[in-house]
């Protein structure tokens, strides 16, 4: 019996040892779990004191469109994709022969108008002289109404005198007779040089109611004349439009056009995308701005180059969140309400853009991650 406990004894504390280690290694490893845990949440606490990260953040850049002013087949395209090209590279020719058309158009439109108002003025410089030709024949007339009124008076005279001598049979019937038909004559041509020079008055004034007109004509034609020299300088503008040149200097986009394709006027063709100068947009919850500031340090990290920091400073904030310039804002008073936290846009820009190679590596669109140091 004792030789039988003394085994069952020893078993027991070979079968304990096991457990008991088993335990103080979870224990370890509890504990380095709590100290790490512990260790962890403090240095993302105290790191959340004195920064504020985001990874909802993309690089932009310039973005200049290509644009054609005018409608037209494409001629010829000139440009590949992805290929760089500076400011005032020939871009894509539309075929012009239309817009010369137009251009010849307007310039025989502009030489008819030059010739109405040659006519204008030589019928002017007429109305003018024919004014002049009047006036003289007016000063003739009066002249002979002046000859003819002394006429007579003279006649006058000789009626009365032979009025007086008929009385005394001094002188004859028929002498007496020619008088007075002398003084009647005298009378019907101061009647008539009257009438003429009523008629060459009236004659004056139509004569320079036609030169006031022709003179307005004159101002007419030279203002079609100014408005037909616009429309040239407008077709010689279109035609100029048909070849059409890069606004600025970049990299080209996915060329979307052929040759023979009909475009129209403010189609957007294709973009250059300005890439020197690049900076990063961040969307940062509206709870996270309580301590940014313009100027603050910024780290960003991109997802093409993992094992480079960047160095940036904030540099502006947007004037309002990303929502307001949806193409269909939230209307909050339209239904029922629900809070959901929104993000600003904040403006973040490089400081090493000439020394550092890799900024000039990243494309619009990239994301990355920023880190602002708020302390």
């Amino acid at each position: 019996m004792d030789q039988e406990t003394n085994q069952k004894t020893s078993a027991e504390k070979t079968a304990g040892e096991p457990v008991k280690k088993k335990n103080r290694f979870f224990i370890i490893v509890l504990v380095l779990l709590v100290i790490g845990g512990c260790w962890f949440g403090i240095s993302k606490y105290l790191h959340s004191k004195h920064h504020e990260e985001t990874d909802d953040a993309q690089v932009e850049a310039n973005i200049s469109p290509v644009i054609p002013r005018v409608a037209g087949y494409v001629k010829e395209v000139r440009v590949k994709d992805n290929q760089w090209v500076k400011k005032g590279d020939t871009l894509l020719l539309l075929d012009e022969r239309d817009l010369v058309l137009k251009v010849q158009q307007a310039e025989a439109a502009l030489a008819t108008a030059k010739s109405n108002l040659g006519a204008a003025e030589a019928t002017t410089n007429a109305s003018k002289a024919n004014i002049a030709s009047t006036h003289a024949g007016v000063s003739t007339i009066d002249a002979q109404i002046e000859a003819a009124k002394i006429n007579l008076q003279r006649a006058t005279q000789d009626y009365e005198r032979y009025a007086n001598l008929i009385k005394d049979h001094s002188i004859t019937q028929q002498q007496f007779e020619m008088a007075t038909a002398a003084k009647q004559t005298a009378e019907k041509q101061v009647q008539i040089l009257e009438q003429q020079k009523n008629q060459v008055n009236q004659q004056t004034h139509a004569v320079a109611s036609q030169s006031e007109a022709t003179s307005s004509q004159i101002n007419v034609a030279g203002a079609i004349i100014k408005q037909r020299e616009v429309e040239v300088a407008e077709a010689k503008l279109n035609l100029s439009y048909a070849v059409v040149t890069a606004q600025e200097s970049g990299l080209v986009s996915k060329v979307n056009v052929q040759e023979g394709q009909f475009i129209q006027a403010g189609q957007s063709l294709f973009s250059i995308v300005i890439n020197q100068d690049v900076w990063v947009v961040a969307n940062f919850k509206e709870t996270q701005f309580e301590n940014m500031k313009v100027g603050q340090k910024v780290i960003v990290h991109a997802d093409a180059f993992p094992n480079h920091s960047f160095e940036a400073t904030l540099s502006s904030f947007s004037p309002a969140t990303g929502s307001r310039f949806a193409l269909l804002p939230p209307d909050n008073s339209s239904g029922n309400f629900v809070k959901v936290v929104q993000r600003l846009p904040v403006k973040i820009e490089f400081n090493n853009n000439t020394t550092d190679s890799l900024v000039k590596r990243l494309r619009p669109g990239m994301n990355v991650t920023v880190d602002v140091h708020i302390n």
